[in-house]
């Protein structure tokens, strides 16, 4: 199980590296699906193979290792209500989980680490509260 994070984790750090190298772009989801909503560019092509592959790969991952993946007790309302409310907070935080973490701690930007602090402290609160 190890060598596997290892490998998703190096995987995802080479695939964030090319694209900033590639084509000076942040590999933060909420950035490229923001980006793609309010203001299509001529990068329009980029933002939605990254989208596209995100989906591809949850569903190669749900075919070939569905009992590793934990699945989640909540009804669909809660989920979608869930993910309205961490797009919206990472609107907010001018970034998201995946941008601030992977990028932003990358680039040694300051308010990606006062994000991705908050980002977990949150985080454990809210898994402390709920358990």
């Amino acid at each position: 199980m190890l060598a596997t994070s290892v490998i998703g984790g190096a995987l995802i750090g080479i695939s964030a590296g090319a694209l900033m190298l590639g084509r000076k772009r942040i590999a933060g989801v909420g950035g490229m699906l923001g980006g793609l909503v309010s203001s299509p560019r001529e990068d329009t092509w980029h933002r939605t193979a990254f989208l596209v592959g995100l989906v591809i790969a949850g569903v190669v991952a749900a075919l070939f290792h569905a009992p590793t993946l934990a699945g989640s007790s909540l009804s669909m309302p809660a989920l979608v209500i869930g993910g309205v409310l961490v797009g919206y907070g990472g609107q907010r935080a001018a970034g998201c989980t995946s941008g601030h973490g992977v990028c932003g701690l990358a680039r040694l930007a300051p308010r990606s680490l006062v994000a991705v602090l908050t980002f977990m402290a949150t985080g454990a609160i809210t898994v402390w509260v709920m358990r």
